[in-house]
């Protein structure tokens, strides 16, 4: 037991997860336990600028820290989650869009990640712009993803896929509810909504929550909202507290402990093609984004 283990020294506690983070010690011999087959999440928020990309790319790092195998699948045309990853999202590269459109098997437009071990990411390039028209034409258009993903031998129980399946998958969407989205929507078991906590930040989410409904009734009932995240929050404001107890009061169990403060090195870091955990392990928001990742492997996928 380390001697800042007493919660009644909560700065002192600070203080040794930053020097053992800076020292790359942190978390390193305590795992996190491995579910007993894939958690699919959808992390889908229809307003824009909630921190939805840098939450998933985020969590998905510290998943893999924690020891788990992670892969992220960015749906998003803008291919930011791609770029946060480093990883090459260039036209020509294999990508969601050969996935999707063409049917190209996911194994084959999948990329380890070099900069973090047990993380691969199937990245988005600018023809996923025109996946929407392409897709209304085609035969099951909305299960193409979940086609893809049951398709590969990673995806599954530990009976049917063994030690080297993929602990989690999180599927990075548009800020829009159309073909993309729903084919996520379709393909995944648990929905990951990031919030901001400002005024505005349950605008939008009356309208996914009912989206969430119709494809429960039509085209996947075991979809459930699994996890809420607050992010962008200023514990200074009283604003901030009151969107966080209205979140929780509403919400309750799914919303996550952990809450993602405001951060300039989570916001710097992508343009320096790396996540926060990577790219200043010390600071408040990748110790947040590390939490919030335990967090969800510790509380285990839905019944």
């Amino acid at each position: 037991m380390s001697a800042y283990d007493d919660d009644t020294t909560p700065l002192a506690r600070a203080a040794e997860q930053s020097v053992l983070a800076r020292s790359g010690h942190l978390h390193r011999d305590t795992p996190a336990p491995r579910p007993g087959a894939t958690r699919v999440f959808v992390v889908a928020n229809q307003k824009g600028g909630v921190g939805k990309t840098t939450t998933t790319v985020n969590v998905a790092a510290g998943l893999a820290q924690l020891g788990q195998r992670v892969l992220v699948i960015d749906l998003d045309p803008q291919g930011n989650a791609s770029t946060a990853l480093s990883i090459d999202h260039h036209r020509g590269v294999p990508s969601t869009y050969d996935m999707l459109v063409d049917g190209q098997p996911l194994a084959e437009v999948m990329s380890q990640s070099e900069d973090i071990p047990g993380l691969w990411v199937v990245p988005a390039t600018i023809d996923l712009a025109g996946a929407e028209i392409e897709l209304v034409s085609m035969v099951a258009r909305e299960t193409r993803l979940q086609t893809a993903l049951a398709g590969h031998p990673w995806v599954g129980t530990a009976a049917t896929a063994g030690e080297e399946r993929f602990d989690y998958v999180l599927i990075d969407c548009p800020p829009s509810l159309g073909l993309l989205t729903l084919n996520a929507l379709v393909a995944g078991r648990e929905m990951f909504i990031p919030i901001q906590a400002e005024y505005y930040a349950l605008e939008g989410l009356g309208q996914l929550l009912e989206t969430v409904e119709m494809v429960r009734k039509h085209l996947n009932q075991d979809l459930v909202v699994s996890t809420i995240l607050l992010t962008m929050y200023d514990a200074r404001t009283r604003l901030a507290a009151g969107v966080a107890s209205e979140v929780r009061e509403h919400f309750g169990p799914e919303v996550l402990k952990t809450a993602i403060p405001r951060s300039v090195r989570v916001s710097e870091a992508p343009s320096y093609g790396q996540t926060v955990m990577t790219y200043d392990p010390a600071s408040a928001g990748a110790l947040s984004y590390l939490e919030a990742a335990r967090e969800i492997a510790t509380k285990g996928a839905p019944r």
